[in-house]
Formats: structure tokens, C-alpha cells, sequence
């Protein structure tokens, strides 16, 4: 099974490319943004090092569908999906925030409460609730978004203190987010899930604030199966999900967490395939639809290349 861990393009009017940890992001002349991703996949802040077979595929397939059904909520910056792994859209000046929005106690933000944190990025949280327990509300803990290592939480006052966003920007990204997110959710029910948290990315475009990057995906957002979750959570039992998580627990247990000292186990072809199958089955159960696997003799890369040209050529003679 094939998978594109590297790109290195040279499109017509390309003025630079940012490697991120899954995605490369080509900037057209400014104007444009050419978002490939790829099949990369990351944990506890480090690539691992074997790509996952159709992982940059489900992704870049998930977001474009979510960025479609909620542009009537706020203006996003896809034009287009040429290839199954590429999206292009407008350059937005991106704010440095990443917008979180969680409506169950669980991650990151349950291992804080557990050990005895009562706000979170200045927002009060209520004595005696158990993991996995519903918010009255869901709550917004935003970060700084970070080039290299940790995202570090942030509240609302700091980030409008500190200068990263104006107040006014704030708010409407705020706003967003929540109308976003109930969106989300309401479409994850039809599917039998429960769309337990995500973050959003916003950037700014002549004068306006435009959703950004990837939504819904499983690498962005925690999804738990509705059927059940009742019993599960009166039981004090782990809840049966749909996230990247089962590969953080993975390396969990082979003694990994990117701490000093420790070394990254072996991703076998096999493990790699099997990631690849969970990767599968999280688009089918949240899109609702088959998968269909891009498979052809065509090398991943110069097949991605010439649909890209073909694209930019097509929007450059409008």
C-alpha cells in the first residue's frame, strides 16, 4: 500500500511551502493557499515516522464536506478540491488562536480537572463531575497556536490583553465556533455519534474573518458512538470512540510519549495497514458514506501535481 509522506512542488506562481506536521500548504502568488495532505500522521507533538496508507485522503475528504455544509454559517476558504488529498483556497492571514470548544469532560481537560483544576482558559468549572461527564454548555478553551511543540491554553481576556486577536474579531470567531460546532453535532447524531470536541482555525481576509484549515476530522475532533454512552458513563467505563486516540494509546503502551528518553517503537507495514482500515471506518461512520480508496498505478505525487496545475491553470485563464 502506497502512502505520500513527502511533497516538494514547484507550481506556476508558488512563492513559498510550509510543512506542517501532516499537511504542506503551497502559497500561490499570495493569493492562494494549496493545502496537500499528506499521509503523515503525528502524536504527542512528533511525526511518526511511516505514513499511513488513504490517512490524507479521509482527512482532506472529511473537511471539505463539513467546510461545504456549514458555509451558509461563515464565509471558509476552500475554492476547491482537485484531488482527493489536495484542497485549495483563499490565503487568509491566520490568527495565532486556536479555537477549542469541548461539551464533554474528557482529555486533556479531564486529566487537568482530576488533578484538581477548577477554570480552564478563564472558564469556572463546577465541583464533582466525573470523566466523560456533558457540560451544562459547551465551553471554549482556546490556545496560542504554536510553530513547534505544545499549544499552550489561553482565556479569552489574555488573548484580547495580549494583542493576538481584537476583541471584536473575538467575538464573531467565537460566535462562529459555537454555531459551527451545534452544526456538528447535529449532524454527527444522524450518524449515530456524538461530536465530543474539535478545534477551529480563523484567518482574516480583506476585512473579514474566514473559517480555516481542516474541520471535523478525526485528527481535529473526538467523536464518541451515542449508543451506549449513557451506560458507559453510570459505570464509570472508557467510552468507545472515534479519534486518532487509539493511536496515542498504542504508543502509551509501548512506553511512548515523547518524553526524554524514550524511543519510538517500530510502526511494522502491518500496524501501519491497520491504521490505515481505522482511518476507513471513522469516514464512513461520519460522513455516512463508502469510502472510495483513490487507487491507480499513477504515482501519488505526480498525480496530485498535474490536477493541481490543471486546477491553477483553469482559474488563472478566467
Amino acid at each position: 500500500m502506497k502512502a505520500l509522506t513527502k511533497t516538494n512542488f514547484n507550481f506556476e506562481g508558488q512563492k513559498s511551502v510550509y510543512h506542517g506536521k501532516v499537511r504542506d500548504v503551497y502559497n500561490i502568488n499570495d493569493n492562494l493557499m494549496v493545502m496537500v495532505a499528506t499521509d503523515r500522521i503525528s502524536a504527542f507533538d512528533v511525526v511518526l515516522p511511516k505514513g499511513i496508507p488513504f490517512k490524507g485522503q479521509v482527512l482532506n475528504q472529511i473537511a471539505a464536506k463539513f467546510l461545504d455544509v456549514t458555509s451558509d454559517i461563515c464565509p471558509n476558504w476552500k475554492l476547491a478540491t482537485p484531488d482527493p488529498m489536495v484542497t485549495i483556497g483563499l490565503k487568509c492571514e491566520g490568527f495565532r488562536v486556536e479555537m477549542i470548544i469541548r461539551s464533554i469532560l474528557t482529555g486533556s481537560a479531564w486529566r487537568e480537572y482530576k488533578n484538581g483544576c477548577r477554570e480552564l482558559c478563564g472558564v469556572k468549572l463546577p465541583d464533582g463531575m466525573r470523566e466523560n461527564e456533558r457540560f451544562p454548555e459547551p465551553i471554549i478553551t482556546p490556545t496560542t497556536k504554536a510553530d513547534e511543540g505544545h499549544d499552550m491554553n489561553i482565556s479569552k481576556e489574555e488573548i484580547i490583553a495580549q494583542g493576538l486577536v481584537s476583541k471584536e474579531d473575538y467575538e464573531i470567531m467565537e460566535n462562529y465556533t459555537r454555531k459551527i460546532f451545534k452544526r456538528g453535532q447535529e449532524i454527527a447524531a444522524k450518524r449515530g455519534l456524538i461530536l465530543v470536541d474539535t478545534k477551529y482555525e480563523f484567518g482574516k481576509r480583506d476585512g473579514k474573518v474566514y473559517l480555516i484549515d481542516e474541520i471535523h476530522t478525526p485528527d481535529s475532533s473526538r467523536y464518541f458512538y451515542a449508543d451506549g454512552y449513557e451506560e458507559r458513563f453510570a459505570n464509570g467505563e472508557p467510552q468507545k470512540q472515534l479519534s486518532k486516540e487509539f493511536v496515542r494509546q498504542w504508543l502509551i503502551k509501548h512506553n511512548f510519549m515523547n518524553e526524554p528518553g524514550q524511543t519510538m517503537p517500530e510502526i511494522t507495514d502491518a500496524y501501519a495497514e491497520s491504521v490505515s482500515e481505522r482511518y476507513i471506518e471513522l469516514y464512513e461512520h461520519i460522513v455516512g458514506e463508502r469510502f472510495d480508496r483513490e487507487t491507480s498505478d499513477e504515482d501519488i505525487a505526480k498525480r496530485i501535481e498535474n490536477n493541481v496545475s490543471n486546477w491553477l491553470k483553469t482559474f488563472n485563464n478566467k
